[in-house]
């Protein structure tokens, strides 16, 4: 269920992106002779670059899966990338940003062959010229290169067996002749995820757990249409959309509550148990129209982007709590809370730059960017209380009830925002060893929202105006063939997405619900980076992160005492807000490197990370009740460990064998301290001709479970999340790849609307 997957996905993880393509089949043998001599990882000024078609891990993989192999990047929920263990990836396709939200995008992946990827570049700190929020870095996907016209594409289908089986199939075509590129995708997959879930929370004298599973069943259909034409030798034109439906009906949450309280000074038990059945689609198209003009030989030119995205979720939930005994045999209805929650996102965006180069190895680039979003919720809330005959009541804050129609609760939240930003950059290459960028952006925030909410005025109208100027330098030294150092200083801010200033609850129980909050302020992000790599094999990074006003989920538990002082009853509410500042300090080594005359290809990197937490909070920002104090002060150490090996079995190169493996040591996070996440995978494929069947084995011996305690609290105050996403799967996939391999990937173009994607979901 879209509102319950809240818990994990809040905290951390990260996921891997990368693929690659071959060669012409016919002409298997005597390229491969040739590639697999090359550098397949080596760093290059502000990034590093991974050959992947100098690697024989691309065939018969997805985008998604191949990406999960690349060095520095690793993932822990299969939904989310990170770069070396703690920056956000965000994915960009032959130097521009995919156009899709979150969402969407993981599923694009997974559905997508890996086939015609050349390299992958990993960009731990990007710079001045690309629109990436707070620590987030970029993986950029290399299309191969076109040869001659022609027709070609790749059919993959496959099924997949973890708790419930899944299925999904994909067909690309790619067409150019003379000056027309056309290139498309079409995909599909269906998957039933389920959950298991443990909620304990409580205080000295009193506590609420509950137990049991979710179920989320989904079907999707998007893909994308490119048109990219060459209006003469020196300009393009070229049209983008991209389409993503997703249908989830029959979600379901089925939780058995077991509470703790004392009553008239006396400890009692009471039990009941909430259904909850929720409905939602939601649909994603977005438009771009990007000319590009190049200016001179030397490669200057101006790049200049269109985009319009619409986004619409349609989301309905009844939710409805049952008096119980401790066998979970279901009396009268207690709760019943009906919920339809919209969403509609409306975004122009425009985004112009010029990139200038000069014959000195001196290039400057200037842009600037304007975004105009509108998001519009018109939530419906029904809340109705039952006494124990079925007649309708409501209780009030002590406990005591009172007959009362339902109580209807409606919020339209319409959020206006507007963004302008400029950027400058200087790039200079001094000589062969040592380069350099110095750059800075500029950016103005000026946005507007209102809420029909009389609870509280405050909500009515709000305005949050801010300016931000981030500036960025990397400088580059190669010591002689073997050695390179670099370093790199970033400043970004994250703004809130969309659905974080909703101010609308998205409930697991009528006292256990999460709550989002309009007045989340942009966090800012400063960061510092040390590498040094030996022989394009060998690295080390140091990282240093520091975040102020961190935006995350923060639990407050207990009796809440309204601004009036009246003192309610026991609850768990999961608010979004920030909490304070926050440092992340890592050290990682890895290597990359082909053993056994290629045999063996194997990636590993080691390190470890210490984070420093400074939170606290006790109020609801939304109806200004009061909780105990939540406090996060506490540092931890962790170990973090990754490695992917592909192992070739036949000197044909038709058979590998791939085991991969990663794991995350005890982290304190906002929430608590995240216990030990760890996952075993294999793998085994071959590859027939224009063929390529594959079996993969997924999380096997059952680690990756998120486990999230906090018993660190004053006044016996804890809280304890338990669960269980049943990662182990067995996957299998058949790959077909026709036409003229030669034909070249078309300018893939991502739209003007860049940052706006991801703050979609």
């Amino acid at each position: 269920m879209k509102a319950k997957t809240l818990i994990a996905a809040l905290f951390f993880s990260g996921l891997i992106y990368a693929q690659e393509s071959k060669k012409d089949t016919a002409n298997t043998k005597n390229i491969e002779a040739v590639t697999l001599t090359k550098q397949v990882f080596k760093k290059q000024s502000d990034r590093f670059v991974y050959d992947v078609a100098a690697s024989p891990v691309a065939k018969g993989n997805t985008a998604f899966s191949l990406l999960k192999q690349t060095p520095l990047v690793s993932s822990t929920d299969d939904k989310t990338l990170k770069i070396i263990g703690k920056n956000n990836a965000v994915i960009y396709i032959n130097g521009r940003k995919t156009n899709m939200d979150a969402e969407s995008l993981t599923q694009f992946l997974k559905n997508t062959p890996a086939e015609n990827i050349q390299k992958i570049e990993v960009i731990t700190l990007p710079g001045s010229e690309y629109q990436v929020e707070s620590s987030d870095g970029i993986i950029n996907i290399v299309l191969k290169k076109k040869m001659t016209d022609g027709l070609n594409g790749n059919m993959r289908m496959g099924n997949s067996q973890s708790y419930y089986n899944s299925s999904y199939a994909s067909l690309s075509l790619n067409y150019r002749k003379d000056k027309l590129g056309i290139s498309s995708n079409i995909n599909t997959s269906q998957n039933i995820q389920e959950q298991y879930y443990i909620l304990k929370n409580g205080t000295s004298t009193s506590s609420n757990q509950s137990e049991g599973r979710v179920t989320d069943p989904n079907k999707n259909l998007g893909g994308y249409l490119n048109i990219d034409y060459q209006l003469n030798d020196n300009s393009n034109l070229a049209l983008t959309w991209n389409s993503w439906a997703n249908r989830s009906y029959g979600s379901t949450s089925n939780l058995f509550n077991t509470v703790i309280a004392p009553k008239n000074g006396i400890e009692s038990t009471t039990y009941n148990y909430t259904k909850n059945l929720e409905n939602s689609r939601s649909y994603n198209n977005s438009f771009n129209l990007n000319y590009e003009l190049k200016t001179d030989s030397l490669g200057s030119k101006l790049n200049l982007n269109a985009a319009y995205l619409h986004y619409k979720r349609f989301q309905n939930a009844d939710n409805r709590t049952f008096r119980s005994d401790m066998f979970q045999n279901l009396n009268s209805l207690q709760v019943q809370i009906s919920q339809n929650t919209p969403q509609v996102i409306n975004n122009f965006s425009f985004l112009g730059d010029y990139i200038k180069k000069f014959k000195n190895d001196f290039t400057v680039s200037v842009g600037g960017n304007y975004n105009k979003t509108k998001t519009d919720n018109d939530t419906q809330n029904i809340t109705s209380y039952y006494d124990e005959n079925d007649n309708l009541a409501e209780y009030d804050d002590a406990g005591n009830v009172i007959v009362k129609n339902p109580i209807f609760n409606p919020n339209h939240f319409i959020y206006d925002e507007n963004i302008y930003g400029v950027y400058l950059t200087l790039e200079k290459k001094f000589s062969d060893k040592f380069s350099g960028k110095i750059g800075a952006r500029y950016e103005i925030t000026k946005s507007v929202g209102t809420s029909d909410n009389s609870e509280n005025p405050a909500l009515n109208r709000f305005e949050r105006n801010y300016n931000n100027f981030l500036p960025y330098i990397s400088l580059n030294y190669g010591i002689n063939d073997k050695n390179n150092i670099s370093y790199a200083f970033s400043s970004r801010m994250r703004r809130p997405s969309f659905w974080e200033l909703n101010p609308v609850k998205n409930y697991l129980t009528d006292v256990n619900y999460t709550q989002n909050n309009p007045f989340v302020k942009a966090a800012s992000v400063y960061t510092n980076e040390l590498t040094y790599m030996f022989k394009n094999s060998y690295f080390l990074i140091l990282n240093h992160s520091y975040t102020k006003d961190v935006i995350t989920q923060v639990s407050l538990i207990g009796a809440p005492v309204s601004p009036t002082g009246t003192v309610g009853q026991d609850q768990l509410r999961y608010i979004r807000t920030n909490f304070g500042d926050k440092q992340e300090m890592s050290a990682m080594i890895g290597m990359q490197k082909s053993f056994f005359k290629q045999y063996l290809t194997t990636n590993f990197n080691i390190g470890m990370q210490r984070n420093i937490n400074n939170g606290f909070l006790n109020t609801d920002p939304i109806t200004g009740d009061v909780f105990p104090d939540y406090v996060n002060k506490i540092k931890s150490n962790s170990l973090l460990i990754q490695t992917n090996n592909t192992v070739r079995l036949d000197k044909k190169k038709t058979w590998f064998l791939g085991v991969n493996y990663w794991y995350v040591d005890n982290q304190q996070i906002e929430l608590g301290q995240l216990k030990s996440l760890m996952s075993l995978d294999a793998n085994i494929k071959k590859v027939w001709n224009d063929w390529t069947f594959a079996l993969e084995i997924y999380d096997i011996l059952k680690t990756n479970k998120v486990e999230i305690s906090d018993y660190s609290q004053a006044d016996g105050k804890y809280n304890y999340i338990n669960q269980n996403q049943y990662n182990q799967s067995v996957n299998f996939s058949i790959t077909y790849n026709f036409g003229n391999k030669k034909v070249q990937k078309i300018r893939d173009i991502s739209s003007a609307d860049k940052d706006i994607k991801n703050r979609t979901r």
